[in-house]
């Protein structure tokens, strides 16, 4: 999935985003939508592929010999290709054994790869196109479907978009625009959760990737991947089966999907499709490898969460080798539930924000509800509530509120539009927060100094000292030096992701927390005066800048 597309500028046109926060008031396109004539449905062979029309204004094509997508006309304009490249599974498939069958109102096009086993479903009258894709192994590369178009069609300048970013600053796949803002594929901008769909509209066409929900991906809720591209040959639209970059979690196998692709008259794709809405039971007798039906599935509902800090949003998640789920906990008591559960044990956690408070297993049956009695919160599970002499942003498991925190979601650190990595901070200046850094690196700002004031009885004791971190590139790790008099030992790498992440929009890696035990003999005696806290950061790999090794921060303090 490297970011290999040329860079020619092209005239700009008209766009919007096609997040979930778009919304339109044209046409949708969807099972509860009224359907279209549908007098033409069915499917030809023209020697090379299989071609459907959907009885409304969408005709594909799928190849014969690759099931590659090679077709997708809609109200007679191709949208599909560029570069000479299909859509595809992973960047395509080799010689597959491809078949197609019509059972009343659905056309299923079956493709086996080896182990892997990939569908596209035509109902009559919709302009959709269901997908479903079985990864068994590992034998068979297979981590993304990707829907090429062509260029022209729904050009835009957003963060993942480098048609008017012609400069490489790292790797392959980030860029930088004349005017120094920074552009990449990666630059999504959202958590899995944040989304139903990706996609663009012109205002009078629509094309979406609805996303699946994710029962068969990794990383949990609050996973960022790439989610769709631009550039100057064309735009590239992502549904992730499994993504390496700054993965936190083993490659899951089995069937996963729905996931739609959806035309619409320039409005967002109905609400009817979107993961944990869209209901399948006309794909139940259709014989989809690892198919389970509804009637299969089971259900977690909790009565409650005490013990929240009702600031923050709480997320329950469940996982296990073979899946993963999530709800939100409704704000006023914590009510949650999580339906389309396969059978099986799992995990429960619950999130303040994206910090972990809270676990337990849970087993699911088919066709039940595991109901689980209030779920109370120990106090000391949150960080938060531990009496500090300071504190510098809250826990949560997120760097946000930091300088620069919500920028680095969709932009490079060397972004024009990035505040200086550097600077001091002071506690009861009223900026603790927002002058510290959202991340550190070793060759950038390490040695990073916190000035702050003990009373006398608060020098004559000794203190715990805590630093929250999200993720870490390059075993960055954070050691720490009091009054140039004191320096804790070098402490040993948490757990974390090997790839690329600051850099590519995603602080997300294992929540972890640094502990320093400091001797009463560490700081001043004189209460007038500041004590001085450098925290650097140490690590023997890495390069040089923005790729040095670093850390991202959730919270520092100093416990009574």
């Amino acid at each position: 999935m490297s970011g290999s597309e040329s860079h020619r500028p092209v005239r700009r046109r008209a766009f919007v985003l096609g997040a979930a926060a778009a919304a339109g008031s044209a046409a949708l396109a969807g099972p509860l939508a009224a359907p279209a004539a549908a007098a033409s449905f069915g499917y030809t062979d023209d020697g090379s592929n299989y071609v459907v029309d959907t009885g409304a204004s969408l005709v594909f094509k799928v190849s014969k010999t690759n099931g590659d997508l090679t077709s997708l006309v809609y109200k007679g304009t191709e949208y599909q290709g560029y570069d000479g490249k299909n859509s595809h599974i992973e960047s395509g498939l080799g010689t597959s054994t491809v078949t197609i069958t019509q059972s009343g109102s659905t056309i299923l096009i079956s493709v086996t790869y080896g182990t892997l086993k990939h569908y596209y479903a035509a109902r009559s009258g919709e302009n959709n196109i269901y997908l479903w894709t079985n990864k068994a192994d590992s034998s068979v590369s297979a981590t993304r479907y990707i829907v090429r178009v062509k260029a022209g069609l729904f050009l835009n300048d957003e963060p993942d978009s480098y048609t008017y970013a012609p400069t490489t600053i790292e790797a392959s796949d980030v860029f930088a625009k004349s005017d120094g803002q920074t552009r990449s594929k990666h630059y999504s901008k959202l958590r899995v959760m944040d989304y139903d769909y990706i996609g663009w509209t012109t205002g009078g066409v629509g094309l979406w990737i609805v996303r699946s929900n994710h029962e068969k991906a990794s990383g949990g809720p609050f996973y960022r991947s790439l989610l769709r591209h631009q550039s100057a040959d064309g735009g590239g639209l992502y549904e992730i089966l499994y993504y390496g970059q700054n993965q936190t979690e083993s490659e899951r196998y089995g069937l996963q999907g729905p996931y739609v692709i959806a035309f619409t008259d320039g409005g967002a794709p109905s609400s009817s499709l979107y993961p944990g809405t869209l209901t399948t039971s006309w794909a139940d007798s259709l014989g989809l490898s690892g198919y389970v039906a509804s009637a299969g599935r089971g259900r977690v509902a909790g009565v409650g969460i005490t013990g929240r800090n009702t600031a923050y949003a709480y997320t329950v998640g469940l996982a296990n080798s073979a899946a993963q789920y999530w709800g939100s906990a409704r704000s006023s008591d914590g009510y949650f539930s999580v339906t389309g559960v396969l059978p099986g044990t799992y995990t429960l956690t619950v999130f303040k924000g994206e910090l972990a408070v809270y676990t337990t297993s849970v087993t699911v049956s088919a066709g039940g509800t595991t109901t689980l009695n209030t779920i109370a919160i120990p106090s000391s599970n949150d960080p938060s509530n531990a009496s500090a002499i300071w504190r510098i942003n809250d826990w949560n498991g997120t760097p946000s509120g930091f300088k620069n925190a919500d920028l680095m979601t969709y932009a490079h650190p060397s972004d024009v539009r990035a505040s200086a990595w550097t600077g001091n901070v002071v506690i009861g200046s009223g900026t603790e927060t927002s002058a510290f850094p959202c991340y550190l690196w070793k060759d950038v700002n390490s040695g990073l100094l916190v000035y702050f004031k003990l009373t006398a009885a608060q020098a004559a004791a000794a203190h715990t000292l805590r630093i929250g971190v999200t993720t870490a590139y390059a075993n960055g790790r954070p050691q720490v030096v009091v009054n140039d008099t004191w320096t804790s030992s070098i402490p040993s790498p948490p757990t974390q992701p090997s790839t690329r992440s600051l850099t590519n929009g995603s602080y997300r890696g294992n929540n972890y927390t640094f502990t320093y035990s400091v001797p009463a003999s560490a700081w001043l005696t004189d209460t007038s005066q500041y004590n001085v806290l450098r925290i650097d950061v140490v690590s023997g790999s890495g390069t040089t800048a923005y790729l040095s090794a670093g850390t991202s921060i959730d919270a520092i303090d100093l416990l009574v």
